[in-house]
């Protein structure tokens, strides 16, 4: 699933895409992604005409901006936006077509089916779901290390899973998790209260650093990950433990290894990232 990085990645490129082009109709061939309003056909009448005015993104959500209306879409696993000429072909798993004046089209692409599209009236867009209980955004004012301590010292759960809660903070996923514990030297099974200060502190730094980076780089193409263009990030590039099981730890020398933890593959160095009971 495209994180942070790679999402604000994708809005950066339809900002320069689709920044003030008319929508003249909407196709939509698999009507399950939209889900509010409830009639496709309510979806479609309310944005023909609008004008794209702002692209935005909250946590892991791009948020398509009109003069009137907030489109808040989730790419899930496999959703890919793209920018077609109307005259191009597309292929079975493309679900919704925001067709624009100047004959260039919008095309959602989705093999698995799992995106989702809700619209409001600009303005209520935060104040109801999916957005609604999203925890501060990394880069923001309100994630300090205090607020990160605090989160973190009222939960049984184990740092990793608290983590990729997007109540407690947005726009983390598995493969910025995996790196950011990593950096921090702090093992992905331990308590998210037993945590000390300083080590708060180290994983405050660390977050907000992993992503910047990931930003200035494109994000991670991992799987079938590329921007709007079709160009891939190169974050991946620079990863120290996602995906690299068994091989050696760039820091010591010792085999990376690869567990589960609530559910989801977990990368981690043994040495570097001792389990502190």
């Amino acid at each position: 699933m495209p994180e942070l990085p790679e999402v604000e990645t994708v809005r950066k490129t339809l900002t320069k895409l689709i920044l003030d082009k008319t929508i003249e109709n909407i196709t939509v061939y698999w009507p399950k992604i939209i889900k509010n309003p409830l009639e496709v056909e309510q979806f479609i009448d309310a944005l023909k005409g609008e004008r794209i005015v702002d692209i935005g993104r909250r946590g892991k959500f791009l948020i398509i901006y009109t003069k009137k209306y907030a489109l808040v879409s989730h790419l899930r696993m496999e959703g890919k936006y793209g920018l077609y000429q109307k005259s191009e072909p597309f292929d079975k798993h493309t679900h919704v077509i925001f067709h624009f004046t100047d004959d260039t089209e919008l095309r959602y692409r989705d093999v698995r089916k799992f995106g989702t599209m809700h619209l409001y009236v600009k303005g209520e867009e935060f104040a109801r779901e999916p957005l609604v209980h999203l925890g501060p955004e990394p880069f923001s004012a309100d994630f300090t290390v205090d607020y990160l301590q605090t989160k973190l010292s009222k939960t049984n759960r184990k740092v990793k899973p608290a983590l990729l809660d997007q109540k407690l903070l947005v726009g983390l996923g598995n493969i910025y998790v995996d790196e950011t514990l990593f950096r921090a030297g702090i093992h992905p099974e331990r308590l998210a209260s037993s945590l000390t200060k300083k080590e708060i502190f180290l994983l405050h730094r660390e977050i907000v650093a992993t992503l910047s980076e990931a930003v200035e780089k494109g994000g991670s193409t991992i799987r079938s990950y590329v921007n709007s263009q079709g160009e891939i990030g190169m974050f991946q590039l620079e990863l120290l433990v996602y995906g690299r099981k068994d091989e050696e730890c760039k820091r010591c020398g010792r085999t990376l290894i690869k567990t589960t933890v609530g559910g989801r593959g977990t990368h981690y160095c043994p040495h570097c990232q001792k389990l502190k009971l």
